[in-house]
This record gives C-alpha cells, sequence and structure tokens, in this order.
C-alpha cells in the first residue's frame, strides 16, 4: 500500500518547474544555458520597497500577523483596487496569501466538492487544472483557437457550461500566451455569466499592469452584476519584481474570503510580516518604473516576435500584456534532429532545443495547447538575441 495520498496521486509537478530544473542541471555541468523558462522579471525590486521592508525589520515589525494579512496591506489592497479599478471593497473582502498561487489554491480546495466543474480556457497557467483535481473537482478544458487569439468566446462559455459548473477562470493579460481581454470581449462573456447565476468567477488580474500599445486594463468584477461572484486575484510577484518576497492577494465576496482565511489558518498561516510591509509600498508608492520597464518589455516583445517569425515553419502571434510568446512549432513534428532522434510533438521540440542548442523554453502542452512552445521575454535584450538565433540554428538544423 503506497504512503501517498489518493488526491495526490491525481496531480503532476509543474511542468514549468521541471524544465528549470533540468536547466539547472545542464548550467551545473558547464553549459551555457539561456533560461526562457521561468516566469520572472530580470529586473530588481526598487529601493523605495526594499528600504520599506529594512525600515520595518529595524521597528521590530519581526512577529506573527493576523493569518491573511495586516490591516495596513488590506487598505492598500482596498485602495489600490478604489484607484485603478473603480470597485469598492471593505477589508473583510480582502484576503492576502504567501504568493499569487496559494491564494488561488486557497480558493479552489475552500469551495470545490466532488464533481463541481470548474471552466479553464486553454492555454491555461498550468498550475489550475492541478489545483482543481486536488480539490477533488473536475477541470474542464476548452480549447482556446489561436484564430481567436487564444481567447474563449462567448459561444464556446455557454456550450461548457453544465449543471454542476461552479467556477470559470478568466486570466488577462494571460500566461502564457499574453492574450488580453477587452471590457467588450469580458462584457459577451459577462452576459453569458448573468444567466448562469450559480457561477463564481475566479479573475486572475497578476499581469495587470504589463501591458502594451495602450492597451486598456478592464477586470470582469466591473461589471455590475458579478462583482458579488467573483473573486479576483492579483499580486506583487510581475509587477514590482517581487517574485521572491511571495506576497499575492484577491478581492471577493466576504464568504469566500471566511473560508479561505480558515483554510490559511491551518496551513501556513500569516504571510512573512516583512514582505507584508514592502508590498505595502509597492501598492502606495511611486508607480513610474513600471511604465519605464514596461517599454523595456516591449522593446523584447517586438524583438522575440520579429525574430521567430522569420524562422521558417514558426509562427507567432504579438501579444498585447505579458512578458510571454506563444509561437506555433507544428511544422517541425515528424522531422529529426542531426542525432537522428524525431520530433513527435511540442515535448521533444522544446527537449531537443534545450539538449542540443541549450535554451529552455516549455512545452505548449503543458499548458493545454498541443503544438505551441512558451518563451519568457523577461530577461536581458543580450541574452535573448544569443537565444533568438540558437532557435533559428536548431529549426534549420531539422530534417
Amino acid at each position: 500500500m503506497s504512503i501517498v495520498s489518493n488526491s495526490l496521486k491525481r496531480i503532476k509537478p509543474s511542468p514549468t518547474i521541471a524544465v528549470t530544473q533540468k536547466a539547472i542541471e545542464l548550467k551545473a555541468s558547464g553549459k551555457d544555458v539561456i533560461g526562457l523558462s521561468m516566469g520572472e522579471p530580470d529586473f530588481d525590486t526598487p529601493d523605495n520597497i526594499k528600504e520599506a521592508a529594512i525600515t520595518a525589520i529595524k521597528k521590530g515589525e519581526t512577529k506573527y500577523t493576523s493569518v491573511d494579512g495586516t490591516l495596513t496591506l488590506k487598505r492598500a489592497i482596498v485602495n489600490k483596487f478604489k484607484k485603478e479599478n473603480n470597485l469598492n471593497y471593505k477589508s473583510e473582502e480582502i484576503s492576502v496569501g504567501t504568493g499569487g498561487k496559494q491564494v488561488i489554491y486557497n480558493a479552489l480546495i475552500a469551495t470545490i466538492n466532488p464533481l463541481d466543474e470548474v471552466i479553464i480556457p486553454a492555454p491555461f497557467w498550468v498550475s489550475y487544472p492541478d489545483i482543481v483535481l486536488l480539490a477533488g473537482g473536475i477541470p474542464k478544458i476548452i480549447k482556446c483557437s489561436e484564430k481567436n487569439q487564444f481567447k474563449i468566446t462567448p459561444d464556446q462559455l455557454e456550450k461548457s457550461i453544465t449543471k454542476n459548473t461552479k467556477w470559470i477562470i478568466i486570466n488577462s493579460p494571460s500566461n502564457p500566451t499574453g492574450a488580453c481581454y477587452t471590457q467588450k470581449e469580458l462584457e459577451s462573456l459577462g452576459n453569458i455569466l448573468k444567466k448562469n447565476k450559480n457561477i463564481f468567477i475566479l479573475s486572475d488580474d497578476i499581469y495587470e499592469h504589463i501591458i502594451y500599445e495602450n492597451f486598456k486594463f478592464f477586470t470582469i468584477a466591473q461589471i455590475k452584476d458579478l462583482k458579488d461572484r467573483t473573486l479576483t486575484m492579483n499580486g506583487v510577484s510581475k509587477s514590482y519584481a517581487m517574485t521572491g518576497w511571495r506576497i499575492g492577494y484577491a478581492a471577493g465576496p466576504a464568504e469566500i474570503i471566511k473560508a479561505m482565511r480558515k483554510l490559511q489558518s491551518q496551513s501556513t498561516t500569516n504571510p512573512s510580516s516583512i514582505s507584508q510591509a514592502a508590498a505595502v509600498e509597492a501598492l502606495n508608492g511611486t508607480q513610474n518604473f513600471i511604465f519605464e520597464r514596461n517599454k523595456a518589455f516591449k522593446e523584447r516583445r517586438d524583438y522575440v516576435v520579429e525574430s521567430l517569425n522569420k524562422i521558417d515553419g514558426i509562427s507567432c502571434l504579438k501579444p498585447k500584456g505579458a512578458f510571454y510568446v506563444f509561437p506555433n512549432c507544428s511544422k517541425f513534428f515528424n522531422k529529426k534532429d542531426k542525432s537522428g532522434k524525431k520530433i513527435k510533438n511540442d515535448e521533444d521540440f522544446v527537449t531537443l532545443l534545450l539538449e542540443n542548442y541549450f535554451v529552455a523554453t516549455v512545452q505548449g502542452s503543458a499548458f493545454g495547447l498541443e503544438g505551441y512552445f512558451r518563451v519568457s521575454y523577461a530577461t536581458s535584450m543580450e541574452k535573448l538575441k544569443i537565444a533568438m538565433e540558437r532557435i533559428k540554428s536548431f529549426c534549420e538544423s531539422l530534417s
């Protein structure tokens, strides 16, 4: 009899972490690996945020805090939603966790019963389906085509709803594609959801501030009739380059927030007190650096998309947000590398790219859509130029 629980057997390790680990092993063996697999900005945390953390340490703010966040941080989050999204929340409608992943985990584990269905548009962030499975629910994967910019349509949504549907997850800007839903698109989806009043909406807005070409960000909770059924998740990791600080947060119905607090009280309890102090400064302090960094991200995006589309056999959409692109590599299926290894799928493609040309990316099938691979351009232009040349050389070597 296995010691491992049946619920844990339903899930798999994160594919993005697995690729990163393989890249680390190759680096350790002396290979010059360029990592384009992690969703982590290469920028440093701004100095004012670091100083806020140092000040908190010196003031002795090193004790336990309230389970799901200090009142000071919750007030900063309330102000953020009011100022940036025109959404009004109370402190008891805010939850702070150890990163956005824990917030999503808490929400789904605390609300899903066996046979509850969660609609997940694909491509999706890798952890969504596994958290649903761990909770005993059923991930209902809806494949979204490249011709629709990898976004779910109202018709797809309507056809996927059943009497067991409990949640739909919307991620805009998207990981892994960078796709962004416009206000009009979200309102069209909202019209379907208004007719199905038992469905809750989890809006993953973690890339809210990383947008280009004057795209106007809109979140589905801004639709009046849906706010009371929407849990909006965000955090400081991406926009503020604070991945290691581990602070995510959510705003939503008090009943869900209370359930999440109960769960967190029996797992990690409060996030780091120092990280919370830093997050207060992130939300309340200057936001000017976000615009400047987005200019750098846009320059990188434009270069990567142009470079990939110049490679015979690769096609790549230009997304409106986040720091990923999701190129199509399916034309290389059934081709072989120089050693005779055959590429049967996108996993073979990224594996051989890493092993032969030392560029780490992630296969599209890890995100629920076969035939693609994800490239993170959250690294220096110098490294991106080398990586694009290597990807080009790899593709040209296939026959």
